[in-house]
């Protein structure tokens, strides 16, 4: 049987994530008064919450990308983690700020943090826009959190259904409608 994808509640508004993203950078600024913060972003659904986060950052930011799926065109996390795209830039000695959009099972960050710690950077922070702890599968926190919710699946600001409704302004439960 056939699937629709369809934009469902609203479940976090633009002014919300506009004042979250303003709070978390004041948290990572406290932290990173001065100097060079490398910022990485897990693509592709981090790039809205990177882009308004960094315009807030007052060190010196160097951006680089990593790619890592464990989704495919599925709902749910395979578990399975592969890193399509590594940074470029040389992190030894520095700190390195991980921006994500979403931290579900934990098992991204934890198979994540250790590889990028191979590298020796000073300090290696994570910052994610949403968190639902009921979907961990491992013990994981981020270092900044934005928002927690329940277990919906989500649509907008980034996060996708088969790479659809990234440009929602808002966070919005997907409407899964069977045809």
């Amino acid at each position: 049987m056939a699937q629709e994808i369809r934009i469902g509640k609203v479940m976090i508004t633009e002014e919300e994530i506009n004042k979250k993203v303003t709070e978390l950078a004041d948290k990572v600024n406290a932290d990173f008064p001065d100097g060079e913060l490398v910022v990485v972003g897990i693509l592709k659904g981090c790039i809205m919450f990177l882009c308004d986060l960094t315009r807030k950052l007052k060190s010196e930011v160097r951006l680089d990308f990593m790619r890592v799926s464990s989704y495919g065109s599925g709902t749910e996390s395979s578990g399975d983690i592969k890193i399509k795209k590594d940074i470029e830039i040389d992190i030894a000695g520095k700190n390195v700020l991980i921006v994500e959009d979403i931290i579900d099972s934990g098992n991204t960050m934890v198979k994540l943090i250790p590889e990028l710690q191979k590298r020796n950077p000073l300090s290696v922070k994570v910052c994610s826009l949403i968190s639902k702890p009921s979907r961990r599968q491992v013990e994981y926190d981020a270092d900044y959190t934005g928002f927690e919710i329940p277990d919906n699946f989500i649509i907008g600001y980034g996060l996708d259904c088969d790479e659809k409704f990234r440009q929602l302004p808002y966070i919005a439960e997907a409407d899964i409608v069977e045809l």
